[in-house]
């Protein structure tokens, strides 16, 4: 393929020595037209265009992947074998290349146990903070624990028991019951006299013992002195002894009034004697055994029972299965024990469970209280065998079943009846009470980490004040270590996050800033780092910010390239890339790049959107809906301060406000459930609220969020939209088909019969290359077409299954025309503008925001009833302005046909096209959770408090 150099031309200002200049020659990875490029180094390069166009395909495919190899490629050979696939971009050459560091959207770590304190290692800090200068107090007396060096317990005498006469006391026994005779002539052999028995000063005889059905308290009498300066020597003796032998405790009486005050090298309470361990950072980890809550294994939550499930209609009987997880009644061991209750009990099977007495439903639920029952089991017709067993109860049973069985099938079963919800023991915050009782300036751990990131910043900013001199030398390295790291997340706009947030919570916006926050303080030099839009999630109020800390990593020698849409972030950046100028195998050239000024005077796509002669038209009038509405009341989780909202139906319905502000909490954690389960029965848990009205007014919820449509190269739009299998029974009616007997199946590359028997259906041969990475060719039996010669020899209008796999959308449209159900399926995808990606087309290749379109295509394709709201999450994800036109189109077509569409976005053009506005704040975390304004955009942009307001009255032009 000959080279387009004319889509490769590099202005002059950038034909700079090769040292400072990145030197792409022949990308051609997926849809990229053989490009020639050249980026300079240490600068913000900024590459965009339209979905589909290349973008990541030259920025992570090509640049990265042959960064990434090129770091294993050092590796000895022997290392290589181990450490996996390495796959060689298809591209003549890159120049100038530094080390490559990617951070994505994808990379939101899914473990329970992995939180923004561990994964930023401020907690680790935190962890080794308190460990060195936390305070104990006791959990149970909330008094100040102390610990004594024996020199420290020295002084304290003199200071505090001045000439006066002391017993110096070992504590040998304390609170145990048992007669000791043993232990008494153990110490008697050793020279000893006397010991205090249960507050007693007895002399040490032989024989001697205790009654050992009681519980005792023995100290061993170590000394008896006044506290002078001739008998330091000796008290110090006598206290280093105490300590031996008490192991670590020692008690110290007064002769004169009988007062014993108590002393410890470790830890301890002097009221209740409860002695902590030296603290370590392992104290204060919630993934380790020595910090972990005992009962939720540092998880914060644990399954409980969920008696509204276990008892779903108390109006039916046991026998009609009103107990839910006997089901009805039928021949089992669990019924013939319920059977032999109800007779011992005398209350009735085929009674309502609500007219059941108390003590029979709570040994129903709980168990026999006698713990014993005798079960007639018929094993044939001479007679009964009777035999004694224990019935532990409906709610055991469950738990049982969760806990302890290997298939995944009943532990599901068992999952239905119970419900997350916070550990009680250590109310969420992971850890076990010793840990949360060791508190610097009055806080334990557990309260810095739910503190939002900016509160928790303003506590560490000016604490030397409020510790003591030796606590600051101890502290001074970790706290400069705990700001630099609070302040580069408050940099990257995630004021409102707190420690102790757990990641897979996060959206994939905000995981990549975290990364971005680490890498600027891990304070690496010559890295090339490659960033996908970062903005996701950021309101405009916070673009500045995250811009800033893009230019903070350019500042410290690192080239940075940022794959984004953002019109902010593409004005500020040294370099921008446009690439285009359609998206597939329309797309993949160079249709400008240069500096943002000189971009701005071209007349392509992406300068008429930023120089603002192309812009989306505000509509000329907004929907008054269909008079019917959905209202929730009093929705509190997480940072909502008992929101309230009326959302009007029938409209296109915005839901706006900085990052953090509830939005996520208010819509997908609190509102989608509630429909769920009104729509679909479903066990999503909302988030608390009073009350909702309206539900009658809906009967279907779509939520389209931004995963993937699958995480194998087996998947595909067709597979995914559902239209592949009535592809394949189109295929099966075929004449030829029908003579040789094959049916759908045949037809699918993931049956046997049918699809290549050498690649399996997958198309390409994967070729082991030992330590070298493995090669992916076309299958040489079928050359990639994933059939065998006997199923690609049935044809529908002269085209074969492989061949409809390889159209494009806009292909498969034209040629299924005739068939209704199948073009109106396909048609759907063009429509959303994919019309460009091929049918069989790789889930893994598709970018984030043609995945969240091919699932609108989806929804799009299905029968809606005019009563459906269809709930989106920032769909304008990876869209380019003229993708996001096409986006509103296809949701404004929704909304005409009577449905609801609900968009939580910070995108002004979305925001600007609704016909209703809900906006939340004023900031993030514990400063938001408020309604500041609601109704149309005009309204909203008048509102005195609101962020998004300013930036929407300018888009406005009022």
């Amino acid at each position: 393929m000959a080279k387009k150099k004319e889509n490769a031309t590099v202005p002059a200002a950038l034909l700079t020595p090769a040292d400072d200049q990145i030197e792409i020659i022949g990308a051609r990875e997926h849809n990229l037209k053989n490009l020639d490029l050249v980026l300079p180094k240490n600068k913000l390069v900024v590459i965009t265009g339209i979905s589909g166009s290349g973008k990541s395909s030259l920025a992570f495919d090509t640049i990265y992947a042959e960064g990434q190899r090129r770091y294993m490629e050092s590796f000895s050979a022997y290392a290589r074998q181990f450490i996996g696939d390495m796959e060689r971009p298809d591209v003549d050459k890159i120049s100038g290349l530094s080390p490559v560091i990617s951070i994505e959207q994808k990379t939101t770590n899914k473990n329970p146990r992995s939180t923004v304190g561990t994964i930023t290692e401020i907690y680790d800090f935190l962890r080794l903070l308190y460990a060195r200068i936390g305070q104990a107090y006791s959990y149970n007396t909330g008094k100040r624990m102390t610990r004594f060096s024996e020199e420290e317990i020295l002084e304290h005498l003199f200071k505090n028991y001045p000439k006066k006469k002391l017993v110096i006391l070992a504590p040998l026994v304390r609170g145990r019951k048992g007669h000791y005779r043993e232990l008494f002539e153990q110490v008697r052999k050793q020279g000893y006299v006397k010991v205090r028995v249960d507050g007693e000063i007895l002399d040490l005889k032989e024989r001697m013992q205790v009654d050992r059905y009681k519980i005792h308290d023995i100290e061993l009498v170590i000394d008896r002195i006044q506290v002078q300066d001739d008998a330091r020597v000796r008290i110090s003796q006598s206290v280093q002894k105490a300590l031996q032998m008490g192991k670590g405790l020692m008690f110290v009486m007064d002769h004169d009034s009988q007062k014993v005050s108590q002393y410890s090298r470790q830890l301890m309470c002097e009221d209740t004697g409860i002695s902590y361990e030296e603290p370590s950072p392992n104290t204060f980890s919630f993934n380790s055994p020595y910090g972990a809550c005992p009962r939720c294994k540092g998880l914060g939550t644990i399954y409980q029972i969920n008696m509204d499930e276990v008892l779903p209609d108390k109006s039916k009987s046991i026998n009609d299965g009103g107990l839910a997880p006997l089901g009805e009644a039928r021949e089992t061991f669990t019924f013939k024990q319920v059977q032999q209750l109800a007779r011992k009990h005398k209350f009735s099977l085929t009674a309502p469970i609500s007219s059941l007495p108390e003590k029979a439903l709570n040994i129903l639920l709980f168990g026999d209280e006698n713990g014993k029952l005798d079960v007639d089991m018929g094993f044939d017709e001479n007679g009964t065998a009777t035999y004694a067993t224990e019935y532990e109860g409906v709610v055991n049973m469950v738990r049982r079943y969760f806990n302890d069985t290997s298939s995944d099938h009943v532990r599901t079963w068992a999952e239905g009846f119970m419900q997350l919800s916070t550990c009680p023991d250590c109310e969420g915050t992971r850890l076990k009470k010793e840990s949360l009782s060791f508190r610097v300036d009055q806080k334990n751990i557990a309260e810095l980490s739910a503190m939002d990131l900016d509160k928790l910043a303003t506590w560490f900013r000016d604490i030397e004040t409020r510790l003591e001199k030796k606590e600051n030398a101890i502290a001074k390295d970790i706290l400069k270590e705990i700001r630099e790291r609070l302040g580069f997340l408050l940099n990257v706009g995630l004021s409102y996050l707190s420690l102790g947030r757990p990641t897979r919570s996060l959206s994939g916006g905000e995981s990549q800033r975290i990364r971005l926050a680490t890498q600027i303080g891990s304070q690496l030099m010559g890295i090339t780092y490659i960033l996908d839009e970062p903005s996701i999630g950021l309101h405009q109020r916070d673009n500045m910010q995250l811009i800033e800390a893009l230019k903070n990593l350019r500042e410290m020698g690192n080239t940075v390239i940022v794959v984004e849409h953002d019109k902010d972030i593409m004005l500020h950046a040294d370099h921008l890339v446009d690439i285009g100028p359609g998206a597939g195998v329309h797309g993949g050239q160079i249709i400008a790049q240069g500096i943002p000024k000189e971009i701005l005077k071209l007349n392509t796509p992406t300068a008429g959107y930023l120089n603002g002669k192309r812009a989306i038209p505000i509509p000329a009038v907004r929907r008054k809906g269909n008079g019917k509405s959905l209202e929730l009341k009093g929705a509190t989780g997480n940072n909502l301060k008992n929101v309230s909202i009326k959302l009007p139906l029938g409209t296109f319905i915005c839901v706006t406000g900085v990052s953090g502000s509830g939005k996520s909490t208010l819509i997908n954690e609190t509102l989608y459930p509630i429909l769920s389960k009104h729509a679909y029965d479903s066990k999503q848990v909302p988030m608390p609220y009073k009350s909702v009205k309206g539900l009658e007014n809906l009967d279907k919820v779509i939520e389209i969020d931004q995963s993937p449509i699958g995480r194998t190269p087996r998947s595909n739009p067709a597979t995914y939209c559902g239209f592949f299998t009535d592809i394949r029974t189109l295929f099966a009616q075929v004449p030829e088909a029908k003579i040789r007997g094959y049916n759908a199946g045949r037809f699918s590359f993931n049956v046997k019969s049918g699809r290549c028997d050498v690649c399996e259906g997958g198309g390409m041969r994967v070729i082991e290359m030992n330590f070298l990475p493995d090669v992916y060719v076309h299958c040489e039996k079928c050359n990639g077409r994933r059939y065998n010669r006997e199923t690609l020899e049935i044809r529908y209008k002269g085209k074969s299954i492989s061949d409809v796999l390889d159209m494009t959308v806009d292909e498969a449209v034209e040629f299924f025309n005739a068939v209704p159900f199948i073009y109106r399926k396909i048609k759907t995808l063009q429509d959303v503008g994919l019309g460009y990606i091929t049918l069989g087309q790789s889930a893994v290749t598709l970018s984030g925001g043609e995945a969240q379109r091919v699932k609108l295509a989806t929804e799009l394709s299905k029968k809606d009833t005019g009563k459906t709201i269809y709930i989106l999450d920032e769909p304008t994800t990876g869209l380019h302005f003229q993708d996001i036109l096409l986006l509103l189109n296809v949701l404004n077509k929704l909304v005409d046909r009577g449905n609801t569409v609900l968009v939580i976005e910070h995108n002004l053009d979305v925001i600007k096209m609704a016909d209703y506005i809900v906006d939340l704040g004023p900031e993030g975390g514990g400063g938001g959770g408020t309604i500041l304004c609601a109704g149309t955009p005009e309204e909203v942009s008048s509102c005195k408090d609101s962020h998004t307001a300013r930036f929407l009255k300018k888009e406005l032009g009022s």
